[in-house]
């Protein structure tokens, strides 16, 4: 099934992409980054994700997938070499699949929650709700990891290429409001994980620099700013 005919469209600093990128990685695969504009948006990207019209979208022998978890699953399942990304076992996968749900509609976008939130109260409060959300990622990583490195045991697996593919987004907002998310005193296990991950030889040179993506931040802010005015 699997040939050499595959295409990437996405832009360097998405998370989402990331994910994408690393699982091809994993399975040694090539693969030609087609650069998107998500200020305006491609005709390509617009027929080939006309529901989400989002990045990124895998071309395997021009056929399109999208949505980043859907990649990551049809990736393993079309390129049997290599590594495998998703558990063997049957309910290793289930769970796997529930907690990337959980980390893609729950966890996350409560750092864009902190962002927008507005007045130290409102900050004070999704930082709670963050705290909660970690404390049930710390739990979920020591039962899938059974005392391994990673989420998929000695190796990354999918988990951590959901979770870990965040990694560079989060670290940023840390480095902007001067905190932390993933604080290793209370959620210790997390946070060493986190570390592990980015110096990873996988995944290096695939996360974004957190410094990179504060100057994109800065000027997405500065637009926003400008337009408002």
């Amino acid at each position: 099934m699997a040939t050499n005919s595959v295409k990437l469209l996405g832009v360097w600093a998405s998370p989402y992409v990331s994910r994408v990128e690393i699982a091809l990685k994993i399975k040694s695969i090539e693969y030609e980054f087609i650069q998107e504009n998500v200020l305006n948006k491609s005709e390509l990207l617009l027929k080939s994700n006309p529901v989400y019209k989002k990045i990124p979208v895998l071309f395997h022998d021009e056929k399109p997938i999208c949505e980043s978890l859907v990649i990551l699953q049809y990736i393993d399942e079309a390129w049997l070499n290599g590594p495998s990304i998703l558990p063997s076992d049957p309910y290793d996968r289930a769970i796997a699949r529930f907690w990337a749900v959980y980390i893609d509609e729950k966890w996350y976008p409560l750092v864009a929650e902190y962002r927008n939130a507005e007045g130290k109260e409102a900050k004070a409060a999704v930082v709670e709700k963050m705290s909660e959300g970690n404390l049930l990622l710390e739990e979920a990583f020591m039962k899938i990891s059974k005392g391994k490195s990673y989420f998929g045991g000695d190796s990354i697996g999918y988990l951590d290429i959901v979770l870990g593919s965040l990694l560079g987004w989060v670290k940023a907002i840390e480095i902007m409001d001067e905190m932390k998310i993933l604080d290793e005193t209370k959620t210790p296990s997390l946070a060493e994980w986190a570390e592990r991950f980015c110096s990873d030889n996988v995944v290096k040179d695939i996360i974004p620099k957190p410094e990179k993506l504060v100057g994109i931040y800065q000027k997405y802010l500065e637009m926003k700013k400008a337009t408002s005015s």
